[in-house]
């Protein structure tokens, strides 16, 4: 870590603190050379490799605003969606991979999402998974129903 202050290629660690979120070190320096202090963050980063094949840095952000319009209408608040972006953050680092394909972070919303709101969770599989017709939602349904141990809806004629 070069000094801010006089560009010494080195710098020794004084002290390290946990942010509160658990997610960030900061850390407390010193430069050999000057003797100034300063501080870094330090996080672990986690990259996302979209179907196109850019590599961008995960973002809770982008998770929220995809699960948000699925939720469109349904009894879900800001603060059960940051709560569901943290579970798939979790989930995704728990594998402990750095970069990550795309795909695989809309598979970790989708049992989070299902606990949260089933109407939602239909909502977000059929984009997702590409529902393309009214039997790929029969069948989603018809799991969500066999998960509940509900019967199955009697037919309308």
């Amino acid at each position: 870590m070069y000094c801010p202050f006089c560009r010494h290629p080195d710098s020794r660690v004084i002290d390290s603190r946990t942010s509160d979120d658990g997610l960030s070190i900061r850390r407390r320096r010193q430069c050999p050379e000057c003797g100034r202090r300063f501080s870094t963050t330090e996080t672990a980063t986690l990259a996302v490799t979209k179907r196109n094949g850019v590599v961008e840095l995960f973002s809770r952000e982008k998770i929220v605003s995809g699960v948000r319009k699925a939720c469109q209408g349904r009894p879900v608040t800001d603060s059960d969606l940051a709560v569901l972006a943290q579970k798939v953050e979790e989930t995704i680092r728990s594998t402990g991979a750095s970069q990550i394909e795309a795909n695989d972070i809309g598979l970790a919303i989708l049992a989070p999402l299902r606990e949260l709101d089933e109407v939602a969770y239909l909502r977000f599989a059929s984009v997702y998974q590409a529902f393309e017709s009214l039997d790929d939602f029969e069948a989603a349904i018809a799991q969500l129903r066999k998960e509940h141990g509900r019967k199955p809806a009697l037919p309308v004629d």
